[in-house]
């Protein structure tokens, strides 16, 4: 994997960014002489469309990170690919269409967008024939020997047969666990030189999966292993990479003081948080009130009870605020003071109020909140306070989560569905926690384009 501003995207993803970019330039290439061979004009120079065939290329790779087009499941499957592909070009060539008569000099004529959107299809369609089942092979993912035979290992073990997993582990190596699981880990004593195992069996990087790691680290293995090249985690680091979130499990303190993140000298990002903050609030809110205003009339004829509510939240450093939301329950969902998770096909909700929730219009009134520097557009959710109280009591670390602003969106709510128990919360937490460990700029540009995808396909909204 390579680290992008604290982030980590797989070398496959990155390498098919780059291809797809390419098609994409040759899509727009071929829409350009097309609709010139079909006019009979004189071909103009090739550097004079540069701007052109950028900006087609960067809107529809945009559209292409917004949908999901990079995700395990497009990676894997082809019905998958096609839908959002297809999604993808049709969103990036609205937007194109568009931007010709803001600024003309900067994208082509619609005919010559036409012709581009089809060949685009046409293109990242069949590169993903060619090369779809390289990206996720052996080649592409890293070997890896885990040191451990335990759970721990076991999880390692799992998550190497999910779908779209980067790795696969080589080579177990049982430190003499008590409670060992993986059969066909080969014991310690069994090898002479554990460096020169490493090396044999080719592997990238060693992981340690210890379930005791007192009077247990093999510091001088270590340190040879090292030496040699070869990367060397310790289990908790490694599954923040893999996940994309906190592993809850195999987290200790020390890690996570002594961990890369949590960065206090972040003024400068700050600072561009909050000012992008009220600039695509009011924005938003301009665009989208019309929306609000229809939806709210809607709720009110819909059903008995207040087109809006307010409901008391937590905040930054704990601290308590109003959100202002569509209502989607009916008004006697609640016995007053009394907090209840919501739950899957809730008959609390509304016929409207399931609407609003799929396609998160009920939300959109939050935006009032970010203005006033009570939320951010990304960052965690924000809790009622009866249900913060339960979960700091029963989660680790759940009071760290209030270290960074609560947000619209966030980086639990693009990668987990709607959490309506202790253990979807503790999933979420880890979310939550990777997001306030990793913060940045690119990263809250990452979840804005993902939210997009979460919109088009509201898995797991209640």
């Amino acid at each position: 994997m390579i680290r992008l501003f604290k982030h980590y995207v797989p070398n496959a993803v990155l390498l098919l960014a780059l291809l797809d970019f390419l098609c994409l330039i040759a899509a727009a290439e071929f829409g350009w002489q097309y609709r010139v061979r079909e006019l009979g004009l004189d071909p103009e120079a090739f550097t004079t469309r540069i701007p052109q065939l950028l900006s087609f290329a960067a809107s529809l790779g945009t559209a292409m990170i917004a949908v999901g087009a990079y995700s395990p499941e497009a990676l894997t499957s082809m019905r998958v690919a096609a839908a959002r592909l297809i999604v993808a070009v049709s969103l990036g060539t609205i937007f194109l269409a568009v931007l010709f008569f803001l600024v003309p000099a900067l994208t082509f004529w619609r005919s010559n967008l036409l012709y581009a959107m089809i060949a685009a299809i046409g293109l990242l369609f069949v590169l993903r024939l060619l090369i779809g089942k390289t990206l996720g092979g052996q080649i592409f993912k890293r070997r890896v020997v885990v040191l451990g035979a335990g759970p721990r290992a076991a999880r390692l073990k799992a998550l190497a047969r999910a779908p779209g997993a980067g790795f696969v582990v080589v080579g177990y190596v049982s430190m003499s666990e008590a409670n060992r699981v993986i059969p066909e880990a080969i014991a310690r004593d069994a090898i002479f030189n554990l460096a020169d195992h490493v090396v044999l069996l080719n592997a990238y990087e060693v992981v340690l999966a210890l379930e005791e790691r007192r009077n247990a680290l093999p510091l001088k293995d270590l340190v040879r292993i090292k030496t040699t090249g070869v990367h060397v985690n310790e289990i908790s680091t490694f599954l923040e990479r893999e996940t994309g979130r906190v592993d809850l499990d195999s987290l200790n303190p020390s890690w996570l003081i002594f961990s890369d993140g949590f960065s206090s000298g972040r003024m400068f990002s700050s600072v561009f948080k909050r000012l992008f903050d009220l600039t695509a609030s009011l924005i938003l809110l301009a665009l989208t009130l019309p929306v609000i205003l229809l939806m709210a009339l809607v709720v009110k004829l819909t059903s008995r009870g207040p087109a809006f509510y307010r409901q008391r939240r937590v905040g930054l450093y704990s601290q308590g605020f109003d959100i202002v939301k569509l209502r989607s329950m009916r008004v006697d969902a609640e016995v007053p003071g009394q907090a209840v998770w919501a739950e899957k096909d809730d008959p609390r909700i509304t016929a409207v109020g399931r609407f609003i929730r799929k396609t998160r219009i009920d939300e959109l009134p939050q935006c009032w909140s970010v203005l006033k520097g009570e939320m951010s557009f990304v960052g965690p959710r924000p809790e009622r306070p009866q249900f913060v109280d339960d979960l700091e009591q029963q989660l680790p670390y759940y009071a760290e989560r209030h270290m960074v602003k609560p947000g619209i969106t966030g980086w639990a709510q693009i990668n987990y569905p709607y959490g309506a128990s202790i253990e979807d919360s503790r999933q979420k937490l880890e979310y939550d926690l990777y997001y306030a460990k990793n913060y940045s700029p690119f990263l809250d540009i990452l979840i804005l384009l993902q939210t997009i995808r979460v919109v088009l396909w509201p898995e797991g909204a209640r």
